[in-house]
């Protein structure tokens, strides 16, 4: 019996589902690369930090100018100065002083002070921003407990007003990533289950169909062979047919009568 070739070819329409499911699950992967490196690396970093009491020891204003960069077009940068302000804490999971700072990326930006104005074009306002803080922090914070946060393995000389990012940073750089690559992992494996039940449905009509068709031809060989037969046996039982032509007496001899003569 011969084999039954089905084809394995996609369709137009499965092809694209193929290709959106591969261009999800390559998004997904380098989003995730690009995310953990920049944002989930940062973000473990931050919550390594251990909350903590502190209360301020001192609020010091040194004379040191510190250089920012300010925008003031698409095309138009300079530089301003702005004035240092150190806040000391003492933080009660070490039970000593330290330099206290807004954020990861102020204390990245500037190590050395505490906070780090918005940098404008006039110096005036810088110095502004940096008094206001000061007497925020020398007459409300200074005699109240607040909580920050300390890391005493990366930076012990230093604490952290609050954190640059907290646990939903953590979950959208892992949640979106992950979804695009299951959506399309889920695209892919469907659309090659589906042309897989296709072609099974197609090879079990194709062996259903070639079955009766064989039955057919095998029916219709016997009826011809049981016509035959019959005819035959008819033919035997009927003597004037068994015989083309009557056969004469061996000796009989066609009489021809005479005409009278009288």
């Amino acid at each position: 019996m011969a084999k039954i070739r089905v084809s394995y070819e996609y369709s137009e329409a499965e092809d694209k589902s193929i290709r959106l499911g591969l261009f999800l699950i390559a998004c997904g992967i380098l989003s995730l690369f690009i995310l953990g490196f920049c944002w989930l690396s940062p973000t473990l970093q931050s919550l390594q930090s251990k909350p903590a009491n502190c209360t301020v020891v001192s609020v010091l204003h040194p004379e040191e100018m510190f250089e920012c960069v300010f925008t003031c077009g698409a095309d138009c940068k300079g530089t301003s100065l702005y004035p240092c302000l150190q806040i000391f804490v003492n933080n009660s999971e070490s039970n000593s002083v330290a330099l206290l700072h807004f954020d990861e990326q102020q204390l990245v930006l500037n190590p050395k002070c505490s906070y780090v104005p918005p940098c404008e074009r006039d110096n005036q306002k810088n110095k502004d921003s940096v008094l206001w803080w000061e007497d925020y922090f020398t007459k409300e914070v200074s005699s109240q407990s607040f909580t920050c946060f300390f890391n005493q393995q990366r930076r012990p000389d230093d604490v952290l007003w609050r954190r640059s990012h907290d646990t939903s940073v953590l979950l959208h750089c892992v949640l979106w990533p992950m979804v695009s690559l299951l959506l399309g992992t889920l695209i892919v494996l469907l659309t090659v289950c589906a042309r897989s039940l296709a072609v099974r449905a197609e090879a079990l009509q194709k062996r259903k169909c070639s079955y009766e068709v064989c039955q057919d031809l095998g029916g219709g060989v016997s009826d011809r062979r049981s016509n035959k037969s019959g005819e035959a046996l008819a033919t035997n039982s009927d003597p004037e047919l068994s015989s083309p032509t009557r056969t004469l007496p061996l000796f009989a001899v066609p009489v021809r009568r005479r005409d009278r003569e009288h």
